[in-house]
């Protein structure tokens, strides 16, 4: 896995594409849904996190600024499936902590979907709401202290 790359990029990369691809792929579309039919001009304010290997981007997570001076939202994390289970989820939110730390955050929130929940809770993750309902499957907030 010495080949894996994890960088950070914007919009305007090429690769951004693949980005978009692979949360069509592993976000939406299992789920019925297309980002086709979402507003993304919010991708521009994102600090967009990549595993790639070689030319192809095999993972992705993203960072938004809220409204909180000291918390900030991860967001939209997918990892190809054939990746899953090997380290790429994990080698993305450390890259994500550690810029949002850098740039003066002390905490990052998320929406994980449930079915993902322990694999935040492993990362230092804790929920911090009530079961509900976003893209019409079951979430949770978590939070995680980065200071």
């Amino acid at each position: 896995m010495e080949d894996i790359v994890v960088k950070r990029i914007d919009i305007t990369d090429p690769i951004y594409t693949q980005v978009y691809d692979l949360r069509e792929a592993m976000l939406r579309q299992p789920i019925g849904l297309s980002l086709k039919n979402e507003d993304l001009s919010a991708d521009a304010l994102n600090a967009i996190f990549i595993a790639q290997q070689g030319d192809k981007v095999i993972g992705c997570v993203m960072l938004y600024p809220i409204a909180d001076e000291e918390k900030i939202k991860l967001r939209q994390m997918a990892v190809h499936e054939e990746w899953q289970g090997k380290g790429i989820g994990k080698k993305l939110v450390d890259a994500a902590e550690h810029y949002a730390k850098e740039i003066g955050y002390s905490a990052i929130i998320l929406h994980a979907r449930t079915v993902a929940e322990g694999f935040y809770k492993n990362l230092g993750y804790y929920t911090t709401s009530s079961e509900f309902t976003e893209v019409g499957i079951p979430h949770v907030v978590m939070e995680k202290d980065i200071f």
